[in-house]
């Protein structure tokens, strides 16, 4: 085949990434502010990580939950970080068309993951606080193991017909993307083929997950605040609430800035391209860089935790 041989004009050129359009002579310096942050991700969330591992009073399903969105902001670290940094510290643009895919594939995949763990982190403070006698036997810890494959499955499986439909398409245009890592929104621009499909599908499971899982978060933080209501004492009502702060805090933090992503990629035709860019990695790097922070922050048991492993190391 002709087009196997010559990259001009075929789907055999590498897709080309992109770091800050107009920055390149600032990209090492940018470069190490994102090494910064992801070393602080990596330390923050592997921190959590090896916290609810070892400490045994965080053996309990609200954990497991946390261990899990920080296991998924892992995830989409070690994800993007190669690319990322590859362009702005070595110049490295090409990725091949099947890294390319796999990239695009684990990125959407562990977006919709996390939204489905901030769901059922919700559905377990539901159970804590409107069920508490029947906690323990509700969310037992083989409900949990499922409850995570279930929503690992969800996230791994619904993004996979737009990533095949992706990797067989013909690519004859222009091959440079407009980010330093792949997603689908943006390879999908390259293709010469009819791309309804693809343009269809991705709305249908937004409204699917994202939206879905945003509305039964807030139902049952209205049960749950109507249950609170119901406490006579203050002291325990706001006991009760203090509970609820940093799983809110998250999924403010994820949805404000999945949100905002969102608005700019809809409505900002006339905003530079550098602000669809950063905002891009605002949405990447901004929850897990800050959920770690907010149940170190907000999380009493956490702050035991830490406390308890510093004095370990300290003696």
């Amino acid at each position: 085949m002709q087009g196997s041989t010559m990259w001009s004009n075929t789907s055999a050129a590498p897709f080309l990434l992109t770091g800050f359009p107009g920055l390149e002579t600032f990209h090492p310096w940018i470069s190490i502010a994102f090494f910064v942050i992801y070393i602080s991700i990596l330390l923050g969330n592997g921190t959590l990580l090896f916290l609810i591992r070892k400490d045994h009073t965080l053996h309990e399903p609200m954990y497991y939950f946390l261990a899990i969105l920080s296991a998924t902001d892992l995830g989409v670290t070690f994800t993007t970080m190669p690319t990322v940094l590859g362009v702005l510290w070595l110049d490295h643009r090409e990725i091949s068309h099947g890294a390319c895919y796999f990239q695009a594939y684990l990125i959407h995949s562990l977006s919709i993951v996390e939204s489905g763990v901030l769901l059922v982190m919700a559905y377990d403070r539901f159970i804590a606080i409107c069920n508490p006698l029947r906690y323990t036997s509700i969310l037992t810890n083989a409900k949990v193991v499922k409850i995570g494959l279930g929503v690992l499955m969800r996230g791994f499986i619904l993004i996979m017909p737009i990533i095949i439909t992706l990797s067989e398409f013909p690519y004859c245009r222009s091959h440079v993307l407009s980010h330093a890592f792949c997603l689908h929104q943006d390879v999908i621009k390259l293709a010469c083929a009819d791309i309804t499909f693809n343009r269809l599908y991705p709305i249908a499971l937004v409204s699917l997950t994202g939206f879905l899982d945003s509305m039964l978060i807030l139902i049952s933080y209205i049960l749950i605040l109507k249950t609170v209501m119901g406490i006579a004492s203050g002291k325990e009502r706001t006991k009760a609430l203090n509970t609820c702060v940093s799983h809110i805090s998250c999924v403010l933090v994820f949805y404000v800035t999945v949100t905002g992503l969102t608005l700019i990629h809809r409505f900002g035709k006339y905003v530079p391209h550098v602000v669809h860019i950063i905002m891009s990695y605002i949405y990447f790097l901004f929850p897990p860089f800050m959920n770690p922070i907010i149940y170190s922050i907000k999380t009493k048991q956490i702050q035991s935790g830490i406390n308890r492993l510093l004095s370990f190391h300290g003696n």
